[in-house]
């Protein structure tokens, strides 16, 4: 075939081409690291070195010193919220992928119990939520106020996430199936010994949807948990960080207000857990989602 009649997609790249790529992709790569440089480099600076530089510390003219992460892991409210945020994380990840993994395989079942109803219900909130004030309601109806529940039970499923397990269990050949039910296998048998194992790409990545969510959720600490001691490291970032108030102490005093040295340590203590999972999830990214959602 000619070039002429080729389509653009099928032309080999230019000499330029590959060169502003090359580019962009090295710009990209800046405009995201240099940020987490900063923070990483501000959180190991001294006091004096940040209200030299007055703000984000771009070098480290002093060296580097661990007396920020002293001073977080001496307060005892932000430990107990680490412990709380990777209890909250381990439990409503597992909750939410188990019960996600079962409704997404009743529902790529045809002649399921209802099939058309639940799955008109699921593709439905996508474009219908109940809102904050009845779900807050709901919360507060039921006693989960002041309890982890709360903070686990109104994002346990996604729709989202329920629709890609669903696509790409349909894309499992039927003959699997078919051959299972031959030798006597119940239904939770073929799910957990030929689904989920032939499944393990979407599955981690959706594992990872949902700890990342659980992570970084603040907002349902904020409106449930009256407690402090009970607040995730979510929550205890936003008061520090962003709100620049000083956590109140077991004793009921209260320290001072954190300096940006410690504000830059809490920063990095909260997204260290996601640097270290994501380059073992990212490899089933393009298998796990976009192959899924396709073949759907």
């Amino acid at each position: 075939m000619s070039s002429r009649n080729r389509p653009a997609w099928e032309e080999k790249p230019s000499a330029a081409g590959l060169a502003a790529k090359g580019a962009s992709i090295v710009v990209i790569a800046l405009l995201i690291l240099f940020p987490l440089y900063t923070i990483a480099l501000t959180s190991l600076s001294s006091g004096d070195t940040v209200n030299r530089v007055g703000g984000l510390v771009i070098w480290p003219g002093d060296g580097v010193t661990f007396e920020a992460y002293e001073q977080m892991f001496r307060n005892p409210v932000v430990l107990r919220s680490l412990v709380v945020s990777l209890g909250i994380t381990a439990v409503g990840t597992f909750i939410s992928v188990v019960v996600s993994i079962l409704g997404a395989y009743s529902l790529s079942r045809p002649g399921s119990f209802g099939h058309k109803t639940i799955l008109f219900s699921v593709l439905l909130m996508f474009v219908i939520f109940p809102g904050l004030i009845p779900v807050y309601l709901w919360v507060s109806a039921i006693g989960l106020r002041d309890n982890y529940l709360a903070i686990i039970l109104p994002m346990a499923v996604s729709a989202f996430n329920v629709v890609v397990l669903r696509a790409f269990f349909m894309s499992i050949p039927q003959e699997l199936f078919d051959s299972a039910r031959i030798d006597g296998a119940g239904e939770f048998r073929v799910l957990w010994q030929i689904v989920a194992p032939l499944s393990k790409a979407v599955i981690a990545v959706v594992t990872l949807f949902y700890a990342v969510a659980y992570w970084n959720n603040w907002f349902n600490a904020f409106l449930y948990l009256d407690d402090t001691g009970k607040w995730p490291l979510a929550l205890v970032l936003r008061t520090y960080v962003v709100e620049s108030a000083p956590l109140p102490q077991a004793s009921g005093l209260q320290d001072a207000p954190p300096t940006l040295a410690v504000k830059m340590a809490i920063v990095m203590i909260a997204i260290i857990p996601a640097l270290i999972i994501y380059p073992f999830v990212q490899k089933h990214f393009k298998k796990g989602v976009i192959i899924g959602a396709v073949k759907g």
